[in-house]
């Protein structure tokens, strides 16, 4: 069988190992994605073989619409020649198009309804999507998507991410093995359900202001985001691109502040104490919050209040928790494979 998985995301990436690892063998697999540096720093780094067609469409409407028509056209003739069986993906909108176009059966993986754009451009096209059971068949079929072909899985997709293995021995940003290791994620700016306001530049003057004795690591997207960061805060804490593969990041982080996405569920199942200052609001993030994985705060006098508390305790009680937590899930890789079959 031939099978092709379109990945346009780090995490997606990351999900799409053990897909691989289950498929390979007996099936001829094409991965593709997209120029984002994001994605191709971490794929040089997972040895993850991929072709990258188009590129990221930035943060502008128009940009967004004319990248994804390009990557659309450049796309559709390289998958004609390539001719799959299925097609895998996160919900990408060009893998809909050239999938329904061409009159391939298009399985989606998605735990993101918030992000309505996508939403509405994939799910009527796809036959079927798997998505956690945390989230409601309703937060899906109001997009297209009949709710017979929306199949749960128990578990949410951080789970299968964190098993892992890191191949990475990088030099850590973090500057002194004495001190307490804060990790910061800036939440994203570019993606088309976020807002422009942001959240985090009071939380990160008020954490580097109060915990200067500790390793503070500001982990940013983008270089302009960056810029204006170091003009904000100096030389108070480091502040660095991701060129790291996040676990190999939360192996070492003692306290994780970030925006409510992939890496704060990641952190969450780890057992490393986490904040959520909840940038993107959604219905994962409010299970880990439900489950006492998350502490949700926006207010950064109370986030700084609350990372005091974490340096008095010990964090043994969150990775027992998230450790019971983690095993009670299922492997969404195997509903896959039965879904395929069918």
């Amino acid at each position: 069988m031939k099978i092709w998985i379109d990945i346009l995301t780090p995490k997606q990436l990351l999900f799409s190992e053990p897909i691989i690892e289950k498929l390979g063998g007996k099936n001829d697999i094409l991965c593709t994605s997209r120029k984002y540096e994001e994605i191709t720093k971490l794929a040089k780094i997972r040895n993850f073989d991929l072709i990258f067609v188009g590129k990221h469409g930035g943060s502008k409407k128009l940009s967004k619409l004319v990248t994804s028509i390009e990557r659309m056209e450049k796309l559709s003739r390289k998958i004609k020649v390539f001719s799959p069986d299925i097609v895998i993906s996160f919900c990408s909108p060009e893998a809909a198009r050239i999938s329904f176009g061409l009159g391939i059966k298009h399985v989606a993986f998605c735990d993101s309804p918030h992000a309505e754009a996508v939403m509405r451009l994939t799910l009527p096209l796809i036959q079927k999507l798997l998505i956690p059971n945390v989230i409601q068949k309703n937060e899906f079929s109001k997009y297209g998507i009949d709710k017979k072909n929306i199949i749960p899985y128990k578990a949410i997709d951080a789970a299968v991410t964190i098993k892992r293995k890191i191949n990475q021995e990088e030099t850590l940003p973090f500057k002194d093995n004495k001190r307490k290791n804060i990790l910061i994620r800036v939440e994203e700016e570019e993606a088309a359900y976020t807002s422009e306001s942001s959240k985090i530049i009071p939380i990160i003057k008020q954490i580097v202001n109060e915990h200067s004795k500790e390793n503070i690591v500001i982990l940013g997207r983008y270089t302009k985001q960056i810029q204006n960061i170091q003009k904000i805060i100096g030389k108070k804490a480091k502040i660095i691109k991701m060129t790291f593969d996040g676990k190999y990041l939360l192996n070492n982080t003692d306290i994780f502040i970030g925006s409510g996405g992939t890496m704060t569920a990641e952190s969450a199942l780890m057992g490393i104490p986490t904040i959520s200052y909840n940038a993107v609001p959604n219905i994962i993030e409010k299970f880990l919050v439900r489950k006492k994985l998350v502490k949700r705060e926006t207010n950064p006098v109370k986030i700084s209040k609350h990372i005091k508390k974490i340096l008095g305790s010990s964090n043994n009680v969150n990775q027992r928790r998230a450790k019971k937590i983690v095993n009670q899930m299922e492997n969404p890789i195997q509903k896959l494979i039965k879904v395929i079959k069918e």
